[in-house]
């Protein structure tokens, strides 16, 4: 009997360690295909038609292509209009699409509206969540930002948007000429903290696998980080989602959770100490809008109002996701800025 109770744990165990290899396995480079190519300022990018259930979110203006900034690194770009470009920069889990209602009440005979998607969501390429690092998203931006070869623009950037867009635009000096700048961080921890509950699951291993990847769709509780949760309903959701769901690697939302810095001496801690010197060094017009009611950014603006001491400052009764709830409060600062710097 005791032979049995023992084959029959070393049998559990080994089931368990299997499972664990499983859920915590690293992923595998998933490289998107275009179709054909589009022509931009005289510039011919890789073109990706649009599946849709996306391009049924867009207008038929907009022009959706890659930037190859590494061999197998494609990173998806949104673009519409021309004139004076705007850069548009998400956050973790969404995409380029998140600010497809604001581009609506922003001329387009005026702005030139450049909406990139971070490698491992939306249709950009999938990578292994060892690759998801602060300093590689940085890199990928600034060379996508490259290519297109601009001179000036105003920056717009939202959750990890905001590291990541200014964290590329720091190693283009003189690129930035305003921005607007909705819930994000820019500053480094100075001490251990805690982001939020979710985060702190999210950094334990096997347990974050557990209940990201298993237990709870992450895009199937965005509406829970909203001032409105009627703001992301069903096929909004799954505009974010499918893409990256689909993809056979959609390890991206819950290692980029697992990036956020919780004290000094972690990975991004020292990314994110170059980006607060560089924010604290600017000098360009900048305007602050912020959600309220969201659960994970809200209590970071009094540090946002320190970082930029004379910005005009929005509060509005949107969450995490704000591009959702107030575009026509954003799209407003966004004019205002470009105003002021053309």
């Amino acid at each position: 009997m005791k032979k049995l109770i023992l084959i029959s744990l070393t049998v559990v165990v080994i089931a368990a360690a299997i499972i664990a290899s499983i859920m915590t396995r690293d992923g595998q480079l998933m490289v998107p295909d275009g179709q054909g190519t589009v022509s931009i300022d005289g510039q011919a990018f890789e073109a990706f038609p649009l599946p849709d259930y996306a391009a049924q979110k867009v207008s038929s203006d907009y022009k959706s292509y890659f930037i190859e900034v590494e061999p197998g690194i494609k990173v998806h770009m949104l673009e519409v209009g021309s004139g004076y470009p705007v850069f548009l920069m998400h956050g973790n889990p969404t995409s380029g699409f998140l600010y497809r209602k604001i581009v609506a009440e922003l001329p387009k005979d005026r702005l030139r509206l450049i909406m990139p998607t971070l490698v491992g969501l939306g249709f950009s390429s999938k990578i292994p969540a060892s690759q998801h690092t602060l300093d590689n998203h940085i890199r990928w931006i600034n060379t996508a930002l490259a290519q297109l070869d601009l001179t000036g623009l105003v920056y717009v950037g939202q959750d990890w948007g905001g590291p990541v867009g200014l964290g590329a635009l720091s190693r283009s000096p003189g690129l930035i000429e305003g921005a607007v700048v909705l819930n994000t961080g820019f500053n480094a921890p100075k001490e251990a903290s805690s982001l939020s509950r979710a985060h702190d699951i999210a950094k334990t291993p096997l347990v974050g696998e557990l209940m990201f990847e298993r237990l709870v769709s992450i895009f199937e509780r965005l509406h829970d980080a909203q001032g409105d949760p009627e703001s992301i309903p069903e096929d909004v959701a799954d505009l974010y989602g499918r893409p990256v769901l689909e993809s056979g690697n959609a390890k991206a939302p819950l290692a980029m959770m697992r990036m956020v810095p919780n004290s000094p001496d972690e990975p991004s801690s020292e990314q994110m100490r170059e980006i607060e010197r560089y924010v604290q060094g600017l000098n360009i017009p900048v305007e602050i809008v912020w959600g309220m009611n969201d659960p994970i950014l809200a209590k970071g603006l009094p540090v946002m109002k320190e970082n930029f001491p004379d910005a005009a400052v929005t509060e509005t009764q949107g969450g995490h996701f704000l591009q959702e709830e107030v575009p026509t409060e954003i799209a407003a600062a966004v004019l205002r800025i470009v105003d002021e710097v053309e």
